[in-house]
């Protein structure tokens, strides 16, 4: 990380410089430029990238009196933890979680029936499709880590516990949404924002208010999970399994800590006309069904952390914010909604706050966008295009793995096609699934092959590099921040860094001329990397050049003091070579990157009027 460019910093650099923001949690402001409904993962995360920006005024409520104290979502994918690296708290989180290496599948066996046995065991990222692990951790946990980081973010961010919406509409005049929120003791207040967020859950009020409808229904299949501390003699209780037994299925998850787990248990179809009976079932039943589908093996509960019971759910709303389906480009959306505001699967496949987070992050980084007026409005409209998308791809693919859970006698329940399913679909519950199409803010892919490995609507997938100012090694995607920057990663044709001929060099005068992004897109007396993030890639070795002979704009005056950034400039590992590790060309390649992590447009060095282009239909002039 970088600091003391605004001058020495003695106490924790993670704790940003503030312009003089005080939060008083305890009393809720009239106005605010965003509103949050809902504190769970979507509006966490985008209350915590929002903090970033002191200018805009963003309020989060939440009708829990407290911080959540104990989350039911525990399944971490890799493609979040990638996304905690960029809010700075990934090796904590990795350091006191559960990390899935592999998972064990358990079938009926063959000579005795009523008993399980081993069948396969397989590694849970089995194309090691990324360096960040699976974990399992409480989502208070993940909430907490969220809650940390819009503190000390330089808007001071802080929740407003207490406080639950009871209605929401959309007026006229600067702050159309208003929003009436009411406390324990019976006290109303009226908010009144410019924009709003429901991430407040399945039953979502705000989903309501601008009359989105559920699309999809409740399933035949009922599943009993509870958190517990027990004794057993099952060898992988400390390994995430898949039992498929003549009694029924499981699915087993060890939890953080060393100690708890958590069971899934096959309460098998529900009666037509039971009218949520089945959610009555006790734990003594659950527990007991547990028992006799471990067969030979037992488990004695100590203690329950949690329990419940739940009939399957496949829904995800006809569209994400206010403006409906006829009238959309007519009009700005105001009230967006995310989560399992709008999408509700199983917990199985353990997606839920994976996809939530994503939705927030796709969101907060356009709203700060349009508030700060770098963008135009009609950017708001790309959340719905882009997250109902990937809201139904994880139905459907949840659809397919309930149904596999769930029938447990089939051929497609067997536990060999629950392990192929598991097997050649693991790109998408690691977290990496999301492909966005071409749109105002995905290139169309016409130059792909110049970098294959960094697919155009894809998220951006690190490698290792060398950093040419001191020589340390680093991954190039986990210098990243959520900081709501984009990143323009330019990696240079064979030409020594100091020939002023090279297509790099020329695409760097162009960067930084008065006809570039740099000049053309930051505002006013900001630095000149307050909104790209430039980073250049050359093909030699850390020692096979000067950093003095690279191009000044890959190396820009920050702060009052005009300090140059050095820790911009790479060198390729000779030993693992980007350019090879990832298609790259030889003749030179930039690679856009949005602030969400995600690869929006792949061009060659001279397409200096079609990348221009491309920023057109993205950002407002500032100078």
């Amino acid at each position: 990380m970088q600091f003391h460019h605004h001058g020495y910093v003695s106490e924790n650099p993670r704790v940003l410089p503030s312009p003089g923001q005080t939060v008083d949690s305890a009393s809720v402001p009239e106005t605010a430029d965003v509103l949050i409904i809902g504190a769970g993962p979507a509006g966490m995360i985008t209350a915590a990238q929002l903090a970033m920006f002191p200018d805009i005024r963003t309020v989060l409520v939440e009708r829990r009196p407290h911080r959540l104290i104990l989350g039911h979502a525990d399944g971490i994918a890799a493609r979040s933890v990638e996304t905690f690296q960029a809010f700075g708290f990934a090796p904590q989180i990795i350091q006191e979680a559960y990390q899935i290496t592999e998972t064990a599948f358990w079938k009926a066996d063959p000579n005795k029936p009523e008993n399980i046995v081993r069948a396969k065991v397989t590694a849970d990222d089995p194309t090691g499709i990324s360096e960040f692990p699976h974990l399992i951790v409480n989502q208070a946990r993940v909430l907490d880590y969220f809650a940390e980081f819009a503190q000390r973010a330089p808007a001071r961010l802080e929740p407003h516990y207490g406080w639950e919406t009871t209605s929401l509409e959309i007026a006229e005049g600067d702050y159309p949404v208003v929003a009436t929120v009411k406390n324990a003791e019976g006290v109303e207040r009226v908010i009144r924002a410019k924009y709003a967020l429901g991430a407040d859950g399945a039953h979502s009020l705000v989903r309501k208010a601008i009359g989105a409808q559920h699309l999809g229904g409740i399933s035949n299949h009922a599943w009993g999970v509870a958190d517990v501390l027990a004794t057993t003699d099952f060898p992988d209780i400390r390994t995430k399994c898949i039992i498929h037994s003549s009694k029924g299925s499981i699915l087993h998850i060890p939890r953080e800590g060393g100690y708890l787990f958590r069971t899934y248990v096959d309460l098998g179809e529900v009666p037509e006309g039971d009218d949520g009976q089945v959610r009555k079932t006790p734990l003594e039943e659950i527990l007991r069904k547990c028992n006799a589908i471990m067969a030979p093996y037992s488990i004695d509960v100590k203690n329950v952390a949690w329990w419940s019971v739940y009939e399957v759910g496949h829904r995800v709303t006809d569209r994400f914010d206010d403006v409906p389906t006829a009238e959309v480009g007519t009009r700005t959306p105001r009230v967006f909604i995310a989560g399992d505001a709008c999408h509700t699967h199983s917990a199985k496949a353990g997606q839920g706050m994976n996809v939530s987070m994503q939705d927030g992050f796709n969101l907060a980084w356009k709203l700060a966008q349009v508030l700060r007026s770098q963008s135009p409005e009609s950017l708001l409209e790309t959340y719905t295009a882009e997250r109902q998308a990937i809201a139904q791809d994880l139905i459907d693919f949840d659809r397919e793995w309930s149904y596999r859970m769930a029938d447990a006698g089939s051929t497609r329940g067997s536990a060999e096609s629950i392990e192929d399913f598991y097997v050649s679909t693991w790109e998408f519950p690691a977290g990496f699934g999301t492909h966005y199409k071409p749109s105002v803010l995905t290139g169309a892919g016409t130059h792909q092959d110049l970098a294959t490995g960094f697919p155009v609507g894809r998220r951006f997938k690190s490698y290792g590099v060398v950093r040419r100012s001191d020589a340390v090694p680093k991954h190039l995607g986990h210098l990243a921040e959520a900081d709501g920057r984009w990143r323009l990663y330019a990696f240079a044709d064979k030409a020594p860094a100091g020939d002023a001929g090279s297509k790099l060099a020329q695409w760097g005068q162009w960067l930084g001329s008065e006809a570039g992004p740099l000049k053309r897109y930051t505002a006013a007396g900001a630095d000149v990397n307050s909104l790209f993030d430039v980073k250049v890639i050359y093909q030699q070795g850390v020692h096979d050049f000067e950093i003095t002979d690279v191009p000044e704009v890959f190396k820009p005056a920050n702060g009052p003091f005009a300090l140059n950034n050095w820790e911009n400039v790479f060198a390729v590992d000779t030993a693992d070579d980007i350019f090879e590790g990832r298609g790259v060309s030889r003749d030179g390649v930039v690679v856009v990157v949005r602030p969400d992590q995600y690869v929006a447009h792949v061009l060659p060095l001279d397409a200096t009027e079609e990348l221009s282009k491309f920023f057109e239909g993205i950002f407002l002039p500032q100078n």
